[in-house]
């Protein structure tokens, strides 16, 4: 694998993704939530957990999950037993007291409007802190009313999994949540529904690659104008996504 990581790295400047100066806030808050909210939370909501054994305790890591419902973020948070950062989109911090509450917990504002390069560095800043990311890979919450819920995953995942080579992505598959609270139709969570978390086994994206590519084609490809290498390695980003999703639908995803 040296050889291919070597040559991976020699297409940095194609790839490389630049941490934002966006600072991680709620550190001393969310230590004290930790152990007043988070565990009448797990005490009260009906979340069956498994394979937590696959996250691991500290590191950089990227949790990706699919999305149902509005309480997905919180599921992962709780569930996972690690400080989990999500991205979140300014309009959740306008309100004061959900602004705080997300500065509180650790949440990322992000501005939509000017793209998703902004966001990925947003998102970096996380990784580089060696913390854990929640994402999920479908962009949005999955409006469908009967299943497969499952959306196409988006690349932007698959970029950052690409630009921390070495960072373990773990794939999620949430079911009940919606159940437990529909969107626009349930406006206080229905507790006696259950919701079950499943974790399975993280991949880097060094591990991935080494199975997708060779030491040559990369070698091959540095050489090739921008363009060129722009489009192979948008070709990489869409298999790595949508091999991870079969692997969230492996996960239980429904």
């Amino acid at each position: 694998m040296g050889d291919l990581r070597e040559a991976w790295m020699d297409l940095e400047g194609h790839w490389r993704i630049t941490p934002s100066t966006t600072r991680i806030s709620g550190d001393r808050s969310y230590a004290f939530m930790r152990w007043t909210l988070a565990t009448f939370l797990r005490m009260t909501l009906r979340v069956k957990i498994k394979g937590l054994r696959n996250v691991p305790k500290s590191g950089p890591t990227i949790l990706a999950a699919n999305h149902l419902s509005h309480i997905d973020p919180l599921v992962v948070i709780v569930a996972s037993r690690r400080k989990t950062h999500y991205l979140a989109k300014d309009g959740h911090f306008r309100n004061f007291a959900l602004a705080s509450f997300m500065r509180a917990t650790g949440q990322i504002e992000t501005n939509r409007t000017t793209g998703g390069s902004e966001a990925l560095s947003s998102a970096a800043v996380v990784l580089h802190a060696k913390r854990a990311l929640g994402i999920f890979p479908e962009g949005t919450r999955s409006k469908r009313t009967e299943p497969p819920y499952l959306l196409p995953g988006k690349t932007g995942f698959a970029r950052l999994a690409a630009s921390y080579i070495d960072v373990p992505v773990v794939p999620i598959g949430l079911t009940g949540s919606r159940e437990f609270m529909t969107p626009s139709v349930h406006k206080l969570p229905r507790l006696w529904r259950r919701v079950t978390i499943s974790y399975g086994k993280p991949i880097t994206w060094m591990e991935w690659l080494e199975k997708r590519s060779s030491v040559e084609e990369l070698q091959a490809l540095a050489n090739k104008e921008d363009h060129e290498v722009k489009a192979a390695l948008a070709g990489l980003y869409r298999k790595f996504t949508d091999e991870f999703m079969e692997r969230i639908r492996g996960q239980g995803a429904p």
